[in-house]
């Protein structure tokens, strides 16, 4: 997956000259969804999606819930597609043995918060993990999938980024229109402060304001050359900057680009031996023989107000509840 074009970010001719295919883009999704019955799990479903394409936060997002609805005593599991991996699923991921090239990169970070599903088909995923034993299911990504009944919605939204351009992929980064993903939200998670202004979209959705933060106050000293395959590579760096890193060198890849021995050789002499930093997504795609060679930058979500947050899962998740 290519970086998000620069010209979603704000309305212009390439735009305009692509309305046409992105009318096309949402008259289908909205088909598929009114042609679809949702298969209800015998377990609560918790859905973390986003509207935009590209990176949003809802990965982090996903591995705080799963471990404070870990400590509610939910029994979490989480299902992913497993993009960029070439397992269909229905698989349970095991990061001893799997790797992001049979599973993706997310999973194998949410494996470690809880146990993780792969699963192309979302129905089928929930059925293996309700079958093994999940009190409660927590999807990443999907918010657009209409095969799996969703208990509670939730919309990552990056503060800063916002909707974009506001138009419909491929004249904008948007995977529907604005008005019809919050019909079916319950809630927005804005991710940072409201720099893109869509307060004014959100209508009475209720918003639980976070923001991304380094682990354990992450210090890196002297100079870095930071490299990143995510959606917005640049939301990495500037996190980097905020920890006090002077970096002399960035570096972008597509997102979720599968790292190589020659990837790694090329940073390494550019960086003339600056260390290099990374994220934790990025990581588990590095060739092995580089991961103790990389520094990674952890980050964790941090909520303004944990107690709404905890209300709002206790809709689908009391606390002390063990699941089915």
């Amino acid at each position: 997956m290519r970086p998000a074009p620069e010209f979603w970010a704000r309305d212009g001719i390439a735009a305009q000259l692509l309305q046409p295919l992105a009318w096309a883009h949402e008259a289908a999704g909205a088909a598929r969804r009114a042609m679809v019955h949702p298969w209800r799990a015998p377990v609560p479903v918790i859905c973390v999606g986003n509207l935009v394409a590209g990176g949003a936060g809802k990965t982090p997002v996903v591995l705080s819930l799963a471990q404070r609805l870990s400590a509610r005593g939910a029994r979490p599991h989480i299902l992913s597609r497993g993009y960029g991996g070439r397992a269909a699923g229905p698989l349970r991921v095991d990061p001893a043995r799997h790797g992001a090239a049979e599973v993706g990169d997310e999973p194998l970070l949410l494996a470690a918060a809880a146990p993780t599903w792969v699963a192309r088909d979302r129905a089928a995923g929930a059925r293996a993990a309700a079958a093994a034993g999940a009190g409660l299911i927590l999807m990443d990504d999907g918010f657009q999938n209409p095969h799996l009944q969703k208990d509670l919605a939730l919309l990552v939204i990056d503060g800063a980024y916002g909707f974009g351009n506001g138009r419909i992929i491929p004249a904008g980064p948007l995977r529907e229109p604005v008005a019809a993903a919050l019909a079916r939200a319950d809630a927005v998670v804005r991710i940072g402060e409201d720099e893109a202004g869509v307060a004014a979209s959100l209508g009475g959705v209720p918003v639980l304001a976070a923001a991304l933060a380094p682990v354990a106050d992450t210090v890196f000293d002297g100079p870095v050359a930071a490299f990143a395959g995510i959606g917005r590579p640049a939301k990495f760096f500037r996190t980097l900057a905020a920890t006090g890193a002077r970096i002399v060198a960035q570096h972008a890849f597509p997102d979720h680009h599968p790292y190589t021995e020659r990837d790694l050789a090329r940073l390494a002499a550019a960086a003339g031996g600056t260390q290099l930093v990374t994220t934790e997504k990025d990581a588990v795609r590095l060739p092995p023989a580089w991961r103790g060679r990389v520094a990674v930058l952890k980050v964790e979500v941090r909520w303004q107000d944990a107690a709404a947050l905890d209300a709002l899962l206790a809709r689908v998740a009391p606390a002390g509840r063990r699941g089915g």
